[in-house]
């Protein structure tokens, strides 16, 4: 099977963490090489995230996991890259 080499998720999560403590915890995860969060959108007690994560093998149960252990939750996975190369969707030009 082919290792994962990029995730997109739609996560939620407190306004505690913050974003930026958030994300550098996935970055510290060991199967990552690079993290990045976007706020989506904000509402009063939580905010949604769009975070991307890449590495040469992602694990996707050590990233809901590390997700979940900073209160927050995965509510889609919006993209998944596998392979030796990513491939860009097409779609997102249009």
């Amino acid at each position: 099977m082919a290792p994962i080499t990029r995730l997109v998720l739609d996560v939620l999560k407190p306004h505690d963490p913050s974003v930026v403590t958030f994300t550098t915890q996935l970055g510290d995860l060991e199967c990552a090489d690079a993290a990045t969060a976007t706020v989506v959108e904000v509402d009063e007690t939580v905010k949604t995230l769009r975070v991307t994560l890449e590495g040469d093998d992602l694990s996707l149960e050590a990233v809901r996991e590390e997700i979940q252990d900073l209160s927050a939750s995965v509510h889609s996975i919006d993209q998944v890259a596998c392979g030796e190369r990513t491939v860009e969707d097409p779609w997102l030009g249009r």
